[in-house]
């Protein structure tokens, strides 16, 4: 039937393809006689030649019987062997690949029944369930999650190291109001690259007039080189950026340029323009740094290069994102970063703060960066996989919260979980795929991909799964269990999330209260995952009933950490301006 079909296509002739089958018959010739002798019905010869293929492993009989059966069916004739002696080269060439082609879909065709049929699909799904039940994240145990997530709040505010909370103080002491109006700047240093950026603020009538900004990596050598040398880079940088300032940006007469700068690395602070670097982190390895004052390498940096700027505001990526919220939405009082890593930080009360050092002005309010990553409580549902996860880390023991959703671990839960299916079911068929046992080869963009993926045949996870993993025949039986491991990973995480901001919500006193609370937001985990935000939303809807979390509104302020350190620059600058 193949042949004809081919035939009337034009593609190649019957007696070239059948040519072509002689030749493979060539190669399998005893198989050949094996199937004419089961054709004739030799029960003791079938039985035979079962044994022989069982013995082989490779296929089961019936797949090699209906295989070569086919084959044997178009053996050439005497006159079709003629001619194809006279067939030319070409045409032989032909025939070989289409051949070929027909042979190899068969194969595979086999192949992925081979694949199937050695499945433990009973011991799929016992550890399916077990990671589901692990993972379990019951009403009863989010809202336990939220009042611990309070607790440990209190305990943070109280004292240094009396949480597994850090609860750092900010000293940001103004938030932007949009009343701001002028030229500031914002750098946002947080990886492998660093934004600069530029604002010209109106005041409350025309509030950002322009805004520009560039992106540059930081050369790999000078992530792990001198202190000098980083801050020395940046500030050039800088300095070619403020020389392309436009004639629309206007300075005030005798006033200097000023920059709020984000640096998402550990730093202690004891003001708002000042902060001792605690530990590098994110491949940067610079010894000398660790212990200085941030703010002040970067000030002296910028004097070498001549750059007239002061820095007036250091927050780190969270507080900044909340300021950028702040500076369009009155109603912002969290800023949550959902990303590669996760933290948090809301709008608190001083008075709420015993911890508050003695001797410093206190303001009404300011902003606590809780860095929650680090949020530990007994009602965490964590499982041997997370267990593992957790061990093989750079950082075992720390950030247990962070570890269960954020966006560098959530596509690697994925991967143990499927790894576990392919060694102690035989999920791909007995054998371990190259790259299953590589960590961090899955990806959480992968994750989002294929859990988005709602085609009958689930062709994005085998496209994944191909890529990831080098499988290349995968049945839509599995691609249905992959699907169901990324559910439970992504649920589990949005609603530990949607716990830890009811537990912020009571800390502040707006949990169920008939209060708009908004929350800024950043993160690719949070953007570009549908289903983990969904998830998220609903798990909110849960917490806080219908009422209680319709007052509750995630904004996403995209890249906002920049543009709001620039804010809280011009919030606490020494020359504001009041439009």
């Amino acid at each position: 039937m193949a042949t004809t079909h081919l035939y009337s296509l034009g593609c190649v002739s019957v007696y070239e393809l059948k040519g072509l089958v002689l030749v493979y018959m060539v190669w399998f010739i005893d198989i050949h006689n094996w199937a004419i002798s089961v054709r004739r019905d030799d029960t003791t010869k079938r039985k035979q030649r079962q044994r022989v293929w069982r013995v082989m492993g490779l296929l089961d009989t019936d797949a090699w019987l209906m295989l070569y059966e086919g084959v044997a069916a178009s053996w050439p004739t005497l006159e079709e062997r003629e001619v194809v002696e006279n067939v030319g080269k070409a045409g032989v060439a032909v025939a070989l690949f289409v051949c070929t082609a027909l042979l190899c879909a068969v194969a595979a065709m086999v192949v992925k029944k081979q694949m199937q049929k050695n499945v433990n699909w009973g011991r799929v799904q016992a550890t399916i369930k077990e990671f589901r039940d692990g993972c379990a994240t019951p009403l009863q145990r989010l809202q336990k999650l939220a009042a611990d997530m309070h607790t440990e709040m209190i305990a943070g505010l109280a004292k240094d190291g009396g949480s597994k909370l850090k609860m750092l103080l900010s000293f940001v002491e103004k938030l932007p109001s949009g009343n701001e109006s002028g030229l500031f700047y914002g750098l946002d240093l947080g990886g492998t690259n660093f934004r600069v950026l530029r604002v010209q603020l109106g005041g409350k009538d025309k509030r950002i007039v322009k805004q520009e900004h560039e992106v540059v990596s930081i050369p790999p050598r000078l992530m792990i080189g001198s202190n000098e040398d980083l801050f020395d880079y940046i500030a050039q940088v800088l300095a070619k950026f403020v020389a392309k300032e436009g004639n629309d940006c206007k300075l005030a007469p005798g006033h200097k340029r000023e920059l709020g700068f984000t640096f998402s690395f550990p730093v202690s602070q004891q003001s708002i323009d000042s902060g001792t670097l605690v530990k590098w982190t994110k491949g940067f390895a610079i010894a000398e740094t660790v212990g200085k004052d941030v703010v002040k390498e970067l000030q002296a940096a910028m004097v070498r290069q001549k750059v007239d700027m002061r820095v007036a505001a250091l927050v780190n990526d969270t507080t900044g994102t909340l300021a950028g919220g702040r500076y369009r939405n009155d109603d912002v009082m969290m800023g949550l970063i959902l990303g590669t890593g996760s933290n948090a930080c809301y709008v608190e009360q001083t008075s709420a703060i015993p911890k508050w050092p003695s001797g410093l002005p206190k303001p009404e309010i300011t902003v606590i960066n809780m860095e929650w990553g680090n949020f530990w409580s007994s009602h965490l549902p964590k499982t041997k996989v997370d267990d593992d996860l957790d061990a093989d880390s750079v950082n075992p023991g720390d950030q247990a919260f962070e570890k269960l959703f954020s966006g560098m671990y959530l596509g690697d839960i994925v991967r143990r979980v499927i790894l576990k299916l392919a060694q102690d079911a035989c999920l791909f068929g007995g054998s371990i795929p190259k790259n299953l046992t590589s960590p961090f080869v899955l990806r959480t963009p992968d994750v989002s991909g294929m859990h988005a993926d709602e085609s009958a045949d689930l062709k994005e996870v085998a496209k994944v799964i191909k890529a990831a993993f080098g499988v290349r025949s995968l049945p839509v039986e599995t691609r249905k269990v992959i699907i169901e491991i990324c559910d439970i990973a992504a649920q589990r995480g949005a609603r530990l999330v949607a716990a830890g901001i009811v537990g912020i919500l009571r800390k502040i006193g707006r949990e169920g209260k008939d209060v708009r609370t908004v929350v800024g937001m950043d993160g690719g985990l949070y953007e570009h995952y549908p289903k983990f935000r969904g998830c998220l939303h609903e798990a909110l809807g849960e917490l806080l009933g219908k009422e209680g979390s319709a007052n509750v509104v995630i904004e996403l302020s995209k890249d906002g950490s920049g543009l709001g350190a620039a804010l809280l620059a011009a919030s606490h600058s020494v020359n504001l301006q009041k439009a």
